[in-house]
């Protein structure tokens, strides 16, 4: 496995990429690790954890916390924990109604923990039906994080095969960021959600790192309200 990648400014973000299988498409995955000012270390939307990828995150600094972002991106938190049993466990909510049995310290929101305020802003994306996430911005660096919020997969793309290309082809998201699909399966409240990513927009964003697909490192801002255009209503 390739060590972690760091990424956009010294000693503060690296990645390590993985793969999801689900439901016959495989497709990336990213997990992020965040340096505090403190040395504290957050891993946000943990891959599985072995001997070697334990030992390499621990030489960065203490892992002090463990978040799981999105209520479809619990999977490996488990794992996580093993590996850091110290560290306390965030979740976005609804993950634990998906997470049957999971160990957590405290449901996300809008507000950032001690931990990481002023470091780390937050918005809980409300409104949607299906998939709940909380999005967060990286001030050192500039970058948002998301996972599900936006997709981008490309022919450039690693590790997806032939159904996943033939699922984004079919639903228009090929080498076209977009919203998860699962976010197109049904709205509780279209207005909740715009409101919510009125705010992500707000924040003064220059690149974006994704769970799924390419990271986005030029005109990041339009990208991410053109994905979101129908609901913003500046499609």
């Amino acid at each position: 496995m390739a060590p972690l990648l760091e990424v956009f400014v010294p000693d503060a973000l690296w990645l390590r990429g993985y793969v999801v299988s689900l439901g016959g498409a495989r497709i990336n995955a990213r997990m992020t690790v965040i340096k505090l000012r403190s040395g504290g270390i957050v891993i946000h939307s943990p891959c599985a954890f072995d001997e070697s990828l334990t030992a390499e995150v621990a030489a960065l600094g203490p892992v002090a916390a463990i978040i799981a972002p999105g209520n479809f991106h619990w999977l490996h938190v488990r794992s996580c924990q093993q590996a850091f049993p110290r560290a306390v466990t965030y979740i976005c909510p609804g993950v634990e109604k998906r997470a049957k049995g999971l160990a957590f310290d405290a449901v996300l929101g809008d507000e950032a923990p001690a931990l990481w305020a002023g470091e780390l802003s937050q918005v809980c994306l409300q409104g949607a039906r299906v998939m709940r996430e909380v999005a967060f911005f990286h001030h050192a660096s500039r970058t948002l994080i998301l996972v599900d919020l936006v997709e981008n997969v490309t022919a450039a793309t690693p590790d997806t095969n032939w159904f996943l290309r033939f699922l984004f082809r079919a639903t228009g998201m090929w080498n076209t960021p977009g919203p998860a699909p699962e976010y197109w399966l049904g709205w509780g409240d279209k207005a909740l959600v715009r409101q919510c990513m009125m705010r992500i927009l707000e924040w003064d964003f220059e690149r974006v790192i994704l769970s799924h697909g390419d990271i986005i490192t030029r005109d990041a801002r339009r990208l991410i309200a053109q994905a979101w255009g129908r609901i913003l209503g500046c499609a």
